[in-house]
């Protein structure tokens, strides 16, 4: 039961990640300039009418309107009069982002949707852990601390709003929503039952670790791209594709030379297991997701980004560093295998 509660978490959380990459795909970051409400409602506002003033309605404390191209916040409960009054009213001191656009503020409200619920998926997951505390403290422990994490990931997508989406903000937020992605896997590997299948070798092990700081790297960069992009459409608009990366500046750059190593560690990973006869399935599949990654970033260069391709690229790269992760802990684990064989590749 537990264990089926880890691997429900875990899809969650890449839904999130999911969610998380339509909303940068379309630019919605910003549709909901309050946190966690929206525009001060639970349930956010689909027309630009319901957030201008309207006399005699009765407006409940930190209800947001828009006024003179500001935000404005309900300083308590009130009927309004005839005349829109100040007194009512204080104004919204985290941001001065005040545009409402029905499209991008559901997009962000179903993100935030998913999250509060992988949080609660997540928190389940803890309460069952209660479990296994007398014979494996840890799992529990580890349970709990993805409980603090999902709260603390929360915080900083709060945050991101507050800052108008700061780039800095933005790569610690995805980086996060890696660190719980491996505590998920973690959990799942440590409460298997299944018998280890796989053999081990030192010089693999430290090529696998050197992968997966690698592809942290590239996604902590890619973010920075990523923010780049968002720049430019905010300055050309949509409907340009082609001029988005025009002019890239050197973190473009440097991102695509970047996934060359990737895939060239990759790829020796991919050799070394089969040269030694490893057995990590896994592998396979990592060289296939660094393979589609590379190929989503060509289409977008290339092609003036095809549609779905942005959010792809991100959740591509989330399941290539889930899959190594797991990797990971498989090899760590596995006895090693001394026995050096000559193997036609």
């Amino acid at each position: 039961m537990y264990r089926k509660a880890v691997k429900i978490s875990l899809v969650l959380v890449y839904l999130v990640i999911i969610a998380g990459a339509v909303v940068r795909m379309t630019g919605s970051g910003m549709g909901c300039p309050d946190w966690p409400k929206c525009f001060g409602y639970y349930i956010p506002p689909t027309q630009e009418s319901e957030l201008l003033f309207q006399p005699n309605k009765m407006y409940k404390e930190g209800q947001v309107i828009i006024i003179e191209e500001s935000l404005k916040v309900a300083a308590s409960n009130f009927t309004s009069s005839a005349e829109y009054s100040p007194d009512n009213w204080k104004n919204y001191t985290k941001h001065n982002y005040a545009i409402f656009n029905p499209t991008h503020t559901w997009v962000e409200y179903i993100n935030r949707l998913c999250g509060a619920l992988a949080g609660f998926a997540v928190l389940i997951m803890a309460v069952l852990s209660f479990k296994k505390w007398k014979s494996r403290k840890r799992i529990t422990l580890l349970s709990w601390l993805s409980v603090f994490l999902m709260g603390f990931q929360a915080w900083l997508g709060a945050t991101v709003v507050y800052s108008v989406l700061a780039p800095a903000k933005i790569t610690i937020h995805m980086l996060m929503a890696l660190v719980i992605v491996a505590i998920l896997l973690y959990l799942i590997y440590i409460s298997s039952e299944r018998k280890r299948e796989h053999f081990s070798k030192e010089s693999f092990q430290k090529l696998l670790i050197i992968a997966v700081i690698l592809t942290l790297v590239q996604v902590a960069i890619g973010t920075q791209v990523r923010h780049f992009i968002d720049e430019q459409v905010k300055t050309l608009g949509y409907g340009v594709e082609d001029l988005w990366l025009q002019n890239p500046d050197f973190t473009f750059y440097f991102h695509r030379s970047f996934s060359m190593l990737v895939l060239v560690i990759n790829l020796l990973l991919w050799w070394q297991n089969r040269k030694f006869q490893l057995n990590f399935s896994k592998v396979n599949w990592i060289v296939f997701l660094v393979i589609c990654e590379i190929a989503t970033g060509i289409a977008m260069y290339n092609f003036d980004f095809p549609y779905l391709s942005q959010p792809l690229h991100l959740v591509i790269a989330s399941l290539f560093f889930g899959v190594q992760f797991y990797m990971l802990m498989e090899c760590l684990n596995a006895p090693k295998n001394t026995k050096v064989r000559n193997f036609a590749v």
